[in-house]
């Protein structure tokens, strides 16, 4: 086998997709980001104790018990379909009309995206996002070769009234319309804030006037730890505009690699013809098992005040110790802070510095489509324990401030 260094052998045989992007980082690539002894507020993971293992274990073990090798088989066995319940009866419980075939298990949230945007993208198409937004999302469209526009948003999340301005001038000017417009809507990754129920009512009929789909990505809409909840938009959606995708990952365990898509009948038959291969029906025999039992709201209950003591721990260190003229969003629920800079300070520039001082995290250029972010980051507070968390912003204020008397 050949090390890693590239040769181009095989460039003529990749897609034209591929080969605009050669040399670019992949999905995920921001894990890379390490440094050794440096606190990482980097990772959106959970804290490892969050996990309930006992119960997944007691939970794989009755369903060896109860179906056997059914289990293991193509298709699972009855606690499939008991996941898939379990999925419709807490979406009903958000306000969304829907049965068991307006749902599809995936594995995870990201292959529900792909697989949305391997149904209605093609090379050249027009997506607008939030800006910021998810970087995985970002890099998942750039697969699909498509344009993608960014939106600013701000504490009432995605700005509705510019977003409608594009739309028309675009209309007047007869410049592509966007084919899908991703968002999430709820305790957004990477700021934070949560979408104001008038802009999600004005998204739906822009939606509808201007013939677009609305990608909603709610994975965190579990996690609210205070503030009054916000109808999803499918909940709000009369029209079938809107395509929704959740995860397990941030309420039971990430290496479930279990979400859905949800979905009207008719677009949801072609995401489901336009998934490749299956998804892992063992785990969500287990995860059925595990709901059926009814821990999970229990669990999540203790979630959300564990991840409400870790974001208030942050938000008192971040105004303890930042200097003047930085500013943070302060979110009531999710896993992230994102954070702007005194003026001047470049995040990626600081980055090497912050880690020399014992932090890393995101820069925030990396989630938007174009230009931005250059002097904001993100920092989650989901995974570190409390005193690294005290340590990790100690040393990012450090290195803010020795940036700063260098200016």
């Amino acid at each position: 086998m050949q090390d890693n260094e590239r040769t181009g052998a095989f460039d003529h045989l990749f897609t034209e997709t591929v080969r605009d992007g050669l040399n670019e980082e992949g999905y995920g690539s921001w894990r890379s980001i390490k440094a050794p002894g440096a606190v990482s507020l980097s990772f959106g993971f959970p804290f490892p104790e969050s996990f309930p293992e006992d119960q997944l274990v007691a939970a794989a073990e009755a369903v060896f018990e109860q179906e056997g090798e059914r289990a293991l088989q193509y298709g699972g066995g009855e606690y499939v379909d008991r996941l898939t319940e379990t999925v419709v009866e807490r979406e009903r419980e958000r306000g969304i009309d829907c049965d068991e075939e307006n749902v599809l298990l995936t594995n995870g949230s990201t292959h529900a995206i792909d697989v949305v945007c391997h149904t209605f993208l093609e090379r050249g198409d027009e997506v607008f996002v939030e800006a910021p937004t998810f970087m995985g999302a970002l890099k998942l469209f750039a697969n699909y070769g498509v344009d993608v526009t960014g939106f600013e948003a701000d504490a009432d999340g995605l700005d509705v009234d510019a977003l409608a301005a594009e739309l028309d001038a675009r209309r007047a000017d007869g410049r592509p319309l966007p084919k899908l417009l991703y968002t999430i809507p709820t305790f957004q990754n990477p700021g934070g804030t949560t979408m104001s129920r008038p802009r999600r009512e004005r998204l739906l009929e822009l939606a509808e006037e201007y013939d677009f789909v609305v990608l909603e990505d709610d994975a965190y809409d579990d996690l609210r730890y205070r503030g009054d909840p916000v109808a999803p938009l499918a909940a709000l959606d009369d029209s079938g505009r809107v395509v929704r995708v959740n995860t397990f990952s941030k309420t039971i365990a990430p290496g479930v690699r279990t979400g859905w898509v949800l979905a009207d009948a008719e677009p949801l038959a072609e995401i489901t013809r336009m998934r490749a291969g299956g998804t892992n029906t063992f785990t969500q025999s287990v995860l059925g098992r595990y709901c059926a039992e009814g821990r999970f709201e229990a669990d999540v209950e203790e979630l959300r005040a564990a991840y409400e003591r870790r974001c208030d721990h942050m938000l008192d260190l971040l105004d303890e110790h930042m200097p003047p003229g930085a500013e943070w969003t302060e979110p009531n629920g999710g896993f992230f802070v994102w954070v702007e800079l005194p003026e001047g300070i470049d995040a990626e520039a600081l980055l090497p510095t912050a880690a020399d001082e014992g932090v890393t995290y995101l820069p925030g250029e990396q989630f938007f489509p174009d230009d931005g972010g250059e002097n904001c980051l993100r920092l989650s507070f989901s995974h570190v324990s409390l005193d690294e968390m005290e340590r990790g912003i100690r040393a990012l204020a450090r290195a803010t401030e020795s940036t700063l008397a260098d200016h």
